[in-house]
């Protein structure tokens, strides 16, 4: 498995696009325009995950200091099932060791549709060796819990990643934040 920088001139650059416009809801998603543009900072990964020479997923990276915040992964519909989420899991929990290393997933929410998918989602993370963290991830109007590695995220220490990465302003426009 490997990880290889993905930019308008990648080769897999339509595929990690049309890939992340059916893996996320509208309303977790970040525009990709934007995204794409984020990645000119220092701070942000963006990934196209290979099997050997075989594309098979994406993930986005956003770096704070110690925080490694696992922004988006998804794995072509095509190669699930297959092992390659647990691999990647490995794979960037190597990549980002000196981190700690957190993603938000929806909650635990029985009333939900797709309850058990979620069940099934927390447990594959909890396989990969996240821990879940003691607070909820607001952004925009969307909640989720958090889970990571190397101990837990602060509220003021998202709050400074998530100011970093979109700035001051939009950061207060976004409503994007840790609530206990």
């Amino acid at each position: 498995m490997q990880l290889k920088e993905i930019t308008k001139k990648s080769d897999d650059y339509v595929n990690v696009k049309k890939l992340y416009n059916r893996a996320f809801p509208a309303e977790e998603k970040a525009p990709f325009w934007l995204m794409m543009k984020k990645t000119k900072k220092e701070n942000v990964d963006f990934w196209g995950l290979y099997d050997k020479e075989k594309w098979i997923g994406l993930a986005y990276v956003i770096r704070y200091n110690d925080l490694a915040y696992l922004f988006y992964l998804a794995i072509d519909d095509s190669q699930r099932g297959k092992g390659y989420g647990t691999k990647v899991m490995k794979l960037l929990q190597e990549k980002y060791m000196n981190f700690r290393l957190f993603l938000a997933l929806e909650t635990l929410d029985k009333n939900a549709d797709n309850y058990n998918e979620r069940v099934k989602r927390h447990n594959f993370y909890k396989r990969a060796g996240l821990t879940e963290l003691p607070y909820h991830l607001r952004e925009a109007m969307v909640v989720y819990d958090i889970m990571g590695t190397n101990g837990k995220i602060e509220p003021e220490e998202y709050g400074a990643l998530i100011s970093d990465y979109i700035g001051g302003f939009l950061s207060k426009i976004f409503k994007m934040r840790i609530e206990k």
